[in-house]
């Protein structure tokens, strides 16, 4: 038998908060409602979803006003590394994601190192773009100068 809910939550493959679908009565019994993810559909509960809703809105475009100013800033920001080359200027080894990390931190410029994204790996002198996830729906470019030392 299923039973119409509202979801509290975001719930991969069911919906986005504020949604009112229909479940099993034991998924929604044993599972949505113990964990706060879904509550009965009716009156009171949809309005209490409306206004969840609307600070969830508001929350959200202040989180993408924050991380467009931060892409601003990596954007304008330039890091320089100094690394052993060759005499063809390719790297006795590779630029990695963690020297990058810790140059942009010594900018003032924190950003989770899992979000940097290299692509190919760094491994001649010369000027690279590394682009940074920094919401997800902001990304932004830093330049990155390898130079020899």
């Amino acid at each position: 038998m299923a039973i119409e809910v509202v979801l509290l939550d975001n719930i991969e493959k069911l919906g986005k908060v504020g949604d009112t679908v229909k479940v099993a009565n034991g998924y929604a019994r044993n599972y949505l409602f113990p964990r706060d993810l879904a509550a009965h559909a009716s009156g009171v509960v949809l309005k209490q979803i409306d206004a969840r809703r609307a600070k969830v809105a508001a929350a959200h475009e202040a989180e993408v006003v924050v991380a467009n100013e931060l892409a601003a800033k990596i954007n304008e920001t330039s890091i320089t590394i100094p690394m052993q080359a060759g005499e063809d200027d390719k790297l006795f080894g590779s630029v990695t994601v963690t020297e990058i990390h810790d140059l942009l931190e010594k900018d003032g410029i924190v950003v989770d190192r899992r979000k940097i994204a290299v692509g190919e790996a760094i491994k001649t002198l010369g000027v690279h773009e590394v682009s940074v996830k920094v919401h997800a729906e902001v990304s932004a470019t830093l330049k990155v100068w390898v130079v020899k030392a």
